[in-house]
């Protein structure tokens, strides 16, 4: 009648119920159904988002997108949590600028200052900050222990503050520390779903090492787009197996040159020239 309210189904929302017992009742019938139509929502929300490079990726000061893979072209400045991009660094030293080129500071003159400089900013939960400091204890840099759980922990912190880079940081150590695939996948996913490049390119990988070649593909397509060599790579070879077409590969090709255009500056090439 008109005074029954139908409610949806929470998972698939394709089947409206009088009420939970009617529900039960319909569950054999309906789970296979269900649990497709869930696997295509969350799909889709996994392809169409995180398309763009979050803002972390880009430079504070030019404000272009840091090519990758990041470390290689930008300094993390302990005093602001800043990642200045080469090009800026190498103006502000032509400059005369001997302290940070983002908020000035004088830079750390040892690994104990740079400790003392990163762990102010980790008091103030600063989620960047924490994220650098638990790759400091993974690697045993600034003269500290190696100490992977430790690492998780401040990873664990980081990622629930905010942190992308976090979210992949976890993804990598569950599987070389812990072997636990499927753990990674997850962390990769909600990182990937906010732009991070490095854990789309591993979904990508993943799904290929399944024998998923389409799945693979579009991972792998989403990470060239944003400028992930290693993605167009992988196609290329995906492509020499016949597991991805010469159309896919001139796509990726395209999206990727497309990429590094953007992120090009004068300061950048004269910084890349002169070996800075």
């Amino acid at each position: 009648s008109d005074a029954v309210k139908l409610k949806n189904c929470t998972a698939c929302r394709l089947v409206k119920y009088c009420g939970v017992d009617c529900q039960k009742v319909h569950r054999k019938q309906h789970k296979n159904l269900c649990k497709q139509r869930v696997a295509e929502l969350n799909d889709e929300q996994l392809y169409t988002q995180g398309h763009e490079r979050p803002e972390g990726d880009f430079c504070p000061i030019c404000t272009l997108p840091i090519p990758l893979p990041m470390n290689e072209h930008s300094f993390f400045k302990v005093c602001c949590s800043k990642r200045i991009c080469s090009g800026c660094t190498f103006a502000a030293k032509k400059r005369g600028m001997s302290g940070c080129p983002f908020c000035r500071t004088s830079l750390p003159d040892s690994d104990a200052d740079v400790l003392a400089s990163i762990q102010k900013r980790v008091l103030k939960k600063d989620p960047a900050a924490i994220d650098f400091l638990g790759r400091s204890y993974a690697n045993g840099n600034l003269g500290l222990q190696r100490d992977m759980q430790k690492s998780v922990n401040l990873w664990t912190e980081a990622a629930e503050l905010g942190s992308i880079e976090a979210l992949c940081n976890l993804g990598l150590a569950h599987v070389t520390e812990f072997n636990d695939v499927a753990t990674a996948v997850k962390f990769w996913t909600k990182a990937a779903m906010q732009g991070h490049v490095e854990s789309r390119h591993n979904l990508g990988s993943i799904e290929a090492q399944k024998g998923n070649h389409d799945r693979a593909v579009k991972h792998l397509m989403i990470a060239v787009k944003m400028g992930g060599k290693d993605s167009v790579e992988s196609i290329q070879r995906m492509c020499m197996f016949g597991l991805a077409t010469k159309e896919q590969y001139a796509e990726a090709l395209k999206g990727y040159q497309d990429a590094v255009e953007e992120m090009k500056s004068h300061d950048r090439d004269e910084a890349k020239r002169l070996g800075f």
